[in-house]
Order: structure tokens, then sequence, then C-alpha cells
């Protein structure tokens, strides 16, 4: 319950807070960027500007404005507003709050909305926990995440949920940011400018982060403060922050995003985009087994037979990353992905094989022909000839290998790169020379 200290109270608090806290927006008009999510005729703008929100997911990397925009619906609401946090958070809380919520609605009539933090670390008993209260209506959840809210939160708290995805935002975005804590009287108060070489070091450095380039700010204006300087240059904004840290999180989306790419770009015959991608699995401290494995993967789908020497090479990569390690492998590793590259493509080997499942799994059974059963067995000699091809010019005849019913090229068709076209260029001269031999 607020008293009349609770102003001055929450005044000392700001005072002390970073940076960041202290810029947090208070109304929806200082929220800068997410304008697919937030922008005029929005169906989230409409919903908070009428007061009548229901529950929703945010979801969306760090910094881009999830937790300011659940404190600006704080400010906003004439709903009554609680927040559980869902690291320290038990079931425990989160019943005490409903329950609380229920009686504030019956007895007062008053909406309670439910800000939950990180919700992705609540497990599956304390997300079911919030079930009932959330399809009754006695709360209005807004949770927030860094997670795909589809991996990460029960389908069943999703679905009387909606989600809303918020983006990194923009290079502009982010200078707007930090002109505003420059002049703000929240931030640094005027106090302060900031050389263009230094903006632009720090613009660079968020990758779209407005709570890190806050940070930086902040850092670099203790610096520029105890050189007793007004003006934070790059080489204060490089000691504040030495090393950019850029997004990488292992075994979520962006490692999937990033392999993903990473595979595409060496199947696109690209080996600068190939070698980008590894160097961000690499700086992001990626498992060189995992990297390896993907390229060993990658010889035999995409290159197969259009080059057999590849997947040589990808096995030689996984050796090296199983005996070497970081951060020698990378140069095996770097090797692989460039060979990988510039290398011919071929699927056909691969599409093959899942044509010929595809007629496994949903043709007839189809019987092996007679003369290429096992013959150890009684009744075997009334089985048909097999011509033995060894036995024949170029140890090559004309004999049906497939069942009735299927015929030569219905599953494989061979590229026209690399040793693949040519053995397979050399098959048709050394089956049509045989045909003429035979003729004669």
């Amino acid at each position: 319950m607020d008293t009349l200290f609770t102003e001055i109270e929450n005044g000392v608090r700001n005072q002390n807070a970073p940076l960041p806290v202290r810029m947090r927006p208070q109304t929806l008009d200082e929220i800068i960027g997410q304008e697919e999510a937030l922008g005029p005729g929005s169906w989230l703008r409409s919903a908070i500007e009428n007061d009548s929100l229901t529950s929703i997911i945010l979801y969306g990397p760090a910094g881009t404005g999830k937790t300011s925009l659940a404190h600006v619906i704080a400010q906003t609401t004439h709903a009554h507003f609680s927040e559980v946090s869902a690291i320290g958070g038990s079931v425990a809380d989160l019943r005490k709050v409903i329950n609380e919520a229920d009686q504030r609605l019956v007895h007062r009539g008053i909406r309670t909305i439910l800000f939950i933090d990180e919700i992705h670390r609540f497990n599956r008993a304390q997300q079911d926990a919030l079930l009932h209260a959330v399809e009754n209506g006695v709360v209005v959840l807004i949770g927030a995440t860094t997670e795909n809210p589809f991996f990460e939160v029960n389908s069943a708290l999703l679905s009387r949920s909606r989600v809303v995805e918020l983006h990194h935002l923009s290079d502009d975005d982010i200078d707007t940011v930090l002109s505003h804590a420059l002049e703000d009287s929240r931030g640094l108060d005027g106090v302060y400018t900031l050389s263009d070489e230094a903006r632009a070091a720090i613009i660079l450095m968020s990758g779209g982060d407005a709570r890190s380039a806050l940070n930086t700010l902040s850092l670099s204006a203790d610096l520029a403060q105890a050189a007793k300087s007004k003006t934070i240059t790059k080489d204060m904004v490089d000691k504040a922050l030495p090393r950019r840290m850029l997004e990488y999180d292992k075994n979520k989306d962006m490692h999937y995003d990033i392999i993903s790419a990473f595979i595409k770009s060496m199947r696109g015959s690209d080996p600068d985009a190939a070698l980008y991608w590894l160097a961000r699995m690499i700086d992001g401290g990626e498992d060189p087994k995992f990297i390896a494995r993907r390229i060993f993967i990658f010889a035999a789908e995409d290159i197969g037979n259009a080059d057999p020497q590849a997947v040589l090479i990808g096995e030689a990569a996984f050796r090296a990353a199983e005996v070497i390690g970081w951060p020698e492998c990378r140069i095996n590793l770097a090797q692989a992905v460039v060979y990988m590259a510039l290398a011919p493509k071929s699927n056909a080997a691969y599409a093959g094989l899942d044509n010929a499942m595809a007629e496994v799994k949903h043709g007839p059974v189809r019987k092996v022909p007679s003369y290429l059963r096992d013959r150890h067995r009684p009744g075997s000699d009334t089985y048909g000839d097999y011509l033995y091809p060894h036995n024949y010019p170029g140890g090559w005849v004309d004999q049906r290998y497939l069942p009735e019913g299927l015929e030569r090229g219905c599953f494989y068709t061979p590229s026209e790169r690399g040793w693949e076209a040519y053995r397979s260029d050399a098959n048709l001269r050394d089956r049509n020379s045989q045909n003429d031999s035979s003729r004669s």
C-alpha cells in the first residue's frame, strides 16, 4: 500500500538504479521501435489504450522492450498489477497471487494483470497452476520470454494467450535510445556528449539490444567522469566493453538458425558466407564436434558422388574435432568448410534412397527375381540363370536386377556434375559398346 513516503522512496531508488532502469519508458509513446507490434492501429496498442488487454506472451531477444512494455501497462491500466519472479517463485506464490486476484475481482470488481518475466523458467507444474485462472479471467497474464514459447511454454497456456513477437531494434532505434539517455533528466541530463565514433561503436556492439547500449553508455560515462571529460570518446567505449558479444544460444533458436544458414551457405557454394557462419559458431563457443558432424553429413547429403572425396574430408574434420579440439581444430574445420562450398553438388544418392523408401513403404510387396535369390537352400536348382558380370566384356551384362514393375531410373537420377556425371556417361558408353559387341 502506498504511503506519504512512497514517492520519496521511489525517487531515491530511481536515482541509484542503473541507467537502463532509469530510462525505462513510462508511456506507450516513449517506447522506441517495435512498430509491427505496437504501431498505430495494432491490436496490442489498441488493447492497452482501451484497457482491454487479454493474456499475452511477449517473445523476443534481450533488450527489445518486453519488461518495459509490461511496466508501461502497469502505469496505464486501471487493473491491479502483480509481478511474480519466474526464478524464485513457487506454485504456492502463484496460488497466493491468484487467490488475492479472485477476491479482488469478486468483492471489488477489479481485474488483475499478472506479469511473469522469463516465464519459460517456470516448470510444467508452475505453468499448469496458471491455467484455470487465465482461462476464467481471474488474471490477465503477461508472460515475457527470450525462448521460443512454442517449445518452452505449456501448449494449454499458449492456447489461452496471444503470442506477440518483438524484434531487435534497428540502428536508428538504438541511436534514438542513446540520444534520449544523454539528454533526459532521468539519464545523463545533458552532462556528456557522445562523439560520432563512440556512438557508432555503441550501436555496433549493442546488436539491437537497448539495454546493452545503455549499459555501455553508462560505463563509458563513468570513464569520462574519471578523466574529467565532457565528451565520451570511442577509446572510452572500447575500454568499457572491449569485446563485442554476439548473440548465440546453444540448443535454442539462434543455434538452429545459424547452423541452418551455415549448411545453406555451403549448399549454395558460397565459401565467404559459410566461413562467416562458422566464425559465429566458434565465437559462440559451439561444440566443434557438432560443427564437424554437420559437415560430415553435408558431404554425403549435398555433395555425394559429384565428389566422393568430400566425405573423406568430412571424416578428417570430425576426427580433428575429436582429437585436437579448440582452438586449433578451427583450422581443419575452415579447410573442410571451404572444400564443401567449392565442391560440385549432387543429392542424387540421398534423393534416390528417399524415392526407394517411399516405394517400399507405399508400393506393393515385390518378389526377388529367382536368379538373384540365395542358392544355399533346397530347390534352388529350379531358379533362373544368374549372369555373372565378370564373365562378360567390360564387367557388365544386360540383366534385370529390379523386381517386376520397376524400371531403371525409377529412383536414381545422376546429376550432371563432377565424378557422378562422368561415371554415368562412362557407364552408358560401356553399355553401348557391350551391346554393339553382342550384336556383332
